[in-house]
């Protein structure tokens, strides 16, 4: 059986402004399955938790406005 990753955290070698880091960001968010990119506050899992109940949500949504999966 494999594992299965979540999420990963990049350490950065020193903090970034976030006007400095936005070409990073935006590089990180053309890998595929890549949900979204953004600076780590608090608990990382309640982070991962919203956005995949927020992708969940739009993803239900979507269809349910574009007569999909009727």
């Amino acid at each position: 059986m494999t594992d299965r990753h979540a999420g990963y955290v990049i350490v950065l070698s020193e903090d970034l402004r976030e006007d400095d880091a936005q070409a990073m960001i935006d590089a990180f968010k053309l890998f595929r399955s890549v949900l979204t990119v953004e600076p780590i506050k608090g608990n990382p899992e309640i982070q991962i938790a919203t956005h995949r109940a927020r992708a969940e949500i739009e993803k239900k949504l979507w269809k349910a406005l574009h007569g999909e999966g009727s």
